[in-house]
């Protein structure tokens, strides 16, 4: 299945990885400025448009009310899950609010709990989120700086393999970072939980 690409207004980041042919684009509101400096075309502009500095004259618009429960962001991810997709690459969904950065975190989990894998940029790192699940992470840079949250309730039965500080069968809660700051010294770490949902987050 192809890729859902979705562009928010946080600060930009050079692409990992740019939309192929059959990919899915969102621009989220102000994201739609960065799709355009990209050089990238959304097939949806989706939002309530007070990132921007006026609503564009754009064939496929979405617009949404000002006072609502989601984020624009994660209407967008809400719009690519019903679509099919299964796979999300989030850009501009850092570096702005906290808030908000906090938000797209929460999204993270939000997709793992429907069987579906959000990836969230900023400069140096990727995030991504496991529920009752398993990831493996190529080791990238020497000592690959590696941290793991808990993002809920505790996550229980925790292993972490091919890091300087291995767990096994570990609990991590959402109130000590234990899981902060590790380093990947093999070719790939092994991160597993067995009940739970994790936030990962990897320099590339």
């Amino acid at each position: 299945m192809d890729s859902c690409f979705i562009f928010g207004a946080g600060r930009e980041v050079e692409l990992v990885q740019r939309p192929a042919p059959g990919d899915y684009v969102i621009a989220a509101d102000g994201g739609y400025l960065a799709c355009r400096r990209a050089g990238i075309v959304p097939d949806l502009l989706l939002g309530d448009f007070d990132s921007l500095p006026e609503k564009p004259d754009f064939g496929n618009i979405l617009q949404v009310p000002v006072e609502k429960d989601d984020t624009d962001t994660f209407l967008a991810a809400k719009h690519g899950l019903e679509r099919g997709y299964r796979t999300f690459h989030i850009y501009g969904g850092t570096g702005g609010r906290l808030d908000h950065t906090l938000a797209n975190l929460q999204l993270l989990v939000w997709l793992s709990r429907r069987a579906a894998r959000g990836y969230l940029y900023d400069e140096t790192f990727t995030y991504t989120a496991i529920t009752n699940g398993a990831i493996t992470i190529p080791q990238g840079p020497e000592w690959g700086l590696l941290s793991v949250f808990c993002m809920g309730p505790d996550a229980k039965g925790v292993y972490e393999r091919g890091v300087q500080y291995p767990l096994t069968d570990a609990v991590l809660t959402a109130g000590f970072p234990l899981g902060v700051s590790n380093h990947i010294i093999e070719a790939e770490a092994q991160i597993s939980v067995g009940d739970g949902s994790l936030v990962i987050g990897w320099e590339r």
